[in-house]
């Protein structure tokens, strides 16, 4: 049985699980207690896999943590690590993402931050250089406030060419850069924003969530506030996909990593009351790349129930066969080791859950 890392990222805390050998599951935790972490990465790309945490101290402001022991100890580096510099009249609210790009840039990690802006790193996460051209990016002074705030919470890169990054901005819409970051356009074609007057514009979406398909790079899916869309050109035009779904409503998407056209998401009802659609706790996969999709709930309670799952809390792992993960606003964790067919409780009672991810190590 593989050896399996889980992180779970909440409202207070950082919480880490190791699957056992007869498939229970052990935590330990909280790693900073009162601190709100909204991302943790988990960088298999070294020798010994680094993980790194963007905590937010409501008293200390937030920081970025990294451990290479897998969380027996961490390192907060004396200066920020991610900084705005002078000159934008701003300072960091949180960091949102923290992505570690393919194997052809093994030491580069990305960090998107609230408020909307992408930092890079070229050692593994301990030090950010500020991207100054998303910053300076004509339309994002007209960028919006989502209601999680204005945050860039996406990052996906082309494990085929280092220079190609695609990020997505609540309230702002997808954006690609294809040199490296030296410039951006909006890739948004395609993609409803019904809460403006025109549904259709060239930037302004609210999008929740991006997953990248593992055998074709150029096919992405996205979760919308409002539309689960589908795009088989690296974002250049979107395709609704949310036929079959109760609700196209949600926060979360994530793909299988090695299967082409599967694709997870938790649909939520986009009503006042913003609860899984019936009160039913229930995850939904594709394995056609969004011409249908099944329920999947073996496992999970099936009385009314009302933890909905937020964008950065949905994810797979890299074993095989692959494991999914979720965490929820009830601070209930649950895994699935035969890639969703059937679930388990592995954690309950936490503060809310914002975000999770699991990989092989060793």
């Amino acid at each position: 049985m593989d050896n399996i890392l889980l992180g779970v990222g909440t409202q207070k805390g950082l919480f880490l699980g190791r699957r056992r050998g007869d498939g229970s599951w052990g935590f330990t935790g909280p790693h900073f207690p009162m601190q709100a972490v909204y991302s943790v990465a988990i960088d298999t790309r070294r020798s010994v896999p680094r993980l790194l945490a963007g905590a937010d101290s409501s008293h200390w402001g937030p920081s970025v943590f990294r451990s290479d022991d897998l969380g027996a100890s961490w390192h907060e580096p004396a200066r920020p690590a991610v900084k705005f510099p002078q000159g934008t009249d701003t300072s960091l609210e949180r960091v949102w993402q923290l992505h570690p790009a393919g194997a052809a840039a093994p030491d580069v990690v990305y960090a998107g931050t609230e408020p909307g802006a992408l930092f890079r790193s070229d050692d593994g996460g301990e030090t950010f250089e500020f991207v100054r051209s998303l910053w300076e990016h004509p339309q994002r002074e007209h960028w919006g406030a989502g209601f999680g705030g204005q945050a860039v919470h996406t990052v996906v890169t082309d494990p085929r060419d280092p220079g190609a990054v695609t990020v997505a901005v609540s309230t702002g819409g997808v954006y690609r850069s294809r040199d490296g970051g030296a410039s951006w356009a909006p890739s948004n074609t395609g993609v409803r924003a019904d809460f403006l007057p025109d549904p259709y514009p060239e930037f302004g979406q609210c999008v929740h969530k991006i997953a990248q398909d593992p055998t074709d790079p150029d096919r992405l899916y996205l979760q919308n506030h409002g539309g689960v869309y589908r795009s088989d050109d690296g974002g250049a035009l979107w395709t609704d996909i949310g036929k079959g779904l109760p609700a196209d409503f949600g926060f979360a998407v994530t793909t299988h990593p090695r299967l082409g056209g599967v694709a997870y998401v938790f649909p939520v009802s986009d009503g006042g009351d913003r609860y899984p659609p019936g009160y039913r706790c229930q995850v939904y996969r594709t394995e056609d790349a969004g011409g249908s999709w099944s329920a999947l709930s073996a496992g999970l309670p099936h009385e009314d129930h009302y933890g909905i799952v937020l964008r950065d809390a949905l994810r797979t792992d890299d074993a095989d066969p692959a494991g999914v993960y979720f965490g929820n606003r009830n601070g209930e964790v649950y895994a699935s080791a035969d890639e969703g067919d059937s679930w388990k409780l592995v954690a309950s009672h936490l503060p809310a859950v914002l975000c999770v991810r699991a990989a092989v190590v060793q």
